[in-house]
């Protein structure tokens, strides 16, 4: 049975055949490890005498936008990343100073460290990163974990992170945008509890959504719910929804938008899989990643794998995939153009493609220790999904 927070986030299939297990991950601080890969080339551009700063963030307990914004506040160096570690697993990343700027050799926090490991000349990016290599130790298990071989089909959904976790939001956010209900994605941001959230937060958000003093409610906000600080800080401004989404964080509000493509690819694969479309391997005239990541033609390598189209106002229509992805929207009530959003226009998103399934390399499996390598942009939790098939993912560490 595919649970309901699969279901809430457009996953609505399984690929493997293995029975559900009991088992949960992220139980203590070193269940759940995961270190950026770059490549070779990338590491060894570390080694100019000046230039762009690049560090080994190592952090547990924080994400990646709260660690590099304590270190703005802090230090007042601006880092950029190539990608976003959730708070409840032990990681490493790299990241970079976006001038050439002097900088420290290192910058600690009480959940982080970021120590300098040279300078390049050009700011790397995400075509310099590999992906990302996992260590993850299930607990509380009542069989033994099945025996993946690491060649199974595994779809590559976006993961429940990419959605919020135990309060998956961010898609709904994102839709409300597009529509240009601001009012709207305030409440879902400000408001809206989770059946998978804290008690306590859901509190704070029945005190937020009666709106009785927004003066003592903002005192009473956590650290971790900056962003709702803001907003009811520009709220009690002016009271315009279209001004408090703008005061949100440029990046944040892009990520949004993404997540509900995000929700909208996870919705377009699981219902090709449904249709028995063949998702594993390409045909004539699909669209492929090639082993370097460039996008072409299948032309009967190996080496290819298939692409599914990301919607946007100008997304790639040619493809096996966009009755399904047709379908997809005329249930939302939406269309391509809507992705064009006029109001805030750097918003706006064109298209782009995704594989269809996930990659991952030398997979190992001994006791309750699972292994693995993964290409950027896949989630981990999508693989041990299929693995533990567990009935409540976010009760188990999800």
């Amino acid at each position: 049975m595919i649970p309901q927070i699969d279901k809430e986030i457009g996953i609505s299939v399984y690929t493997t055949k293995s029975s559900s297990i009991s088992g949960k991950i992220k139980q203590n601080e070193n269940d759940f490890s995961v270190k950026e890969v770059l490549s070779e080339k990338a590491i060894d551009s570390f080694d100019n005498d000046e230039g762009h700063a690049v560090y080994l963030l190592k952090k547990s307990g924080i994400d990646t936008n709260h660690a590099l914004a304590d270190i703005e506040k802090r230090y007042g160096l601006v880092l950029k990343s190539l990608g976003l570690k959730d708070a409840n697993a032990k990681t490493e990343q790299y990241v970079y100073t976006y001038k050439k700027i002097n900088s420290l050799e290192e910058y600690d926090g009480k959940k982080y460290s970021a120590q300098r490991v040279g300078f390049v000349k050009k700011p790397i990016s995400k075509k310099d990163m590999l992906g990302n290599y996992f260590e993850i130790r299930v607990s509380d298990l009542n069989d033994a974990l099945p025996s993946f071989s690491g060649n199974e089909n595994i779809l590559n959904f976006f993961g429940y992170q990419r959605f919020g976790s135990k309060r998956p939001i961010t898609h709904l956010v994102g839709k409300s945008i597009i529509k240009g209900d601001y009012e709207e994605a305030i409440e879902y941001l400000l408001s809206f509890s989770s059946k998978y959230d804290s008690e306590k937060n859901n509190e704070i958000r029945k005190l937020i959504s009666e709106r009785k003093s927004e003066s003592e409610i903002i005192e009473l906000l956590p650290y971790s719910m900056d962003i709702e600080r803001n907003l009811l800080r520009q709220l009690s401004n002016d009271n315009d929804s279209k001004n408090a989404i703008r005061s949100i964080p440029l990046t944040l509000r892009r990520f949004y938008i993404q997540a509900y493509q995000s929700f909208l690819f996870n919705k377009t694969l699981s219902l090709a899989y449904e249709f028995e479309e063949q998702l594993f391997a390409p045909e004539n005239d699909d669209v492929c990643f090639d082993k370097n990541f460039v996008l072409g033609k299948f032309e009967n390598d190996s080496s290819q794998k298939l692409a599914i189209p990301l919607v946007g106002h100008s997304y790639y229509k040619k493809s096996r995939f966009d009755y399904y992805i047709k379908k997809v929207l005329e249930e939302e009530l939406l269309t391509p153009k809507d992705f064009f959003i006029k109001d805030f226009q750097e918003l706006s998103i064109d298209g782009g493609f995704r594989n269809a399934s996930i990659n991952y390399l030398n997979f190992q499996i001994h006791e309750n220790l699972i292994k693995f390598q993964l290409s950027r942009g896949s989630y981990a939790t999508i693989v041990l999904r299929e693995i533990l098939k567990p009935s409540n993912p976010l009760d188990c560490g999800f």
